[in-house]
């Protein structure tokens, strides 16, 4: 899996255009080094709304008008990064993840389509991972170290074109 990071700095924005113009599918936290062990928040998010209001006490995430967990933003190092899950459609390993390195161009037409984005960060010793169905898309921001260490953000997705008749 393909990871792509974001400036800090632009958290805030890069998670408000993701729940804006995506479909968040799943929302996960737990204690970071707990290997699953201690989920805080497992949550099913097809259907239902899913956000975040950001405030002097922290962050908070909101399922459906409820708060589902609450992070004081105490130990807050990164920036999220943004990763593909994307399967091998032919040959041997039909079906399989592929799992690429730093420096690939997420829009490589050689590459498969991602089924599904996963919007990650460690926040107050807890990962939180926000599932997307399909491509959230990302245009380039800056180098974070060049030649291939980049950072992304979030964009909107482009606009379908209508074909005439």
């Amino acid at each position: 899996m393909e990871q792509y990071v974001l400036p800090k700095r632009l958290d805030r924005r890069n998670l408000r255009l993701c729940l804006d113009n995506y479909t968040p599918t799943f929302l996960y936290i737990r204690v970071v080094g707990s290997l699953g062990g201690t989920e805080k928040v497992r949550e099913r998010c097809e259907g239902r709304s899913l956000d975040f209001k950001k405030d002097r006490s922290g962050l908070r995430m909101i399922i459906d008008g409820n708060a589902v967990f609450h992070f004081p933003l105490k130990g807050y190092d990164k920036g999220f990064v943004l990763a593909y899950e994307r399967f091998v459609q032919t040959g041997v390993h039909t079906g399989g993840m592929l799992h690429l390195s730093h420096g690939v161009d997420p829009y490589d037409p050689n590459l498969p389509e991602p089924t599904r984005s996963l919007l990650r960060i460690i926040l107050d010793d807890h990962l939180m991972e926000i599932y997307f169905a399909g491509r959230v898309h990302l245009k380039f921001h800056s180098w974070l170290k060049e030649p291939h260490w980049k950072y992304w953000t979030i964009c909107k997705p482009p606009r379908q074109s209508k074909k005439k008749e």
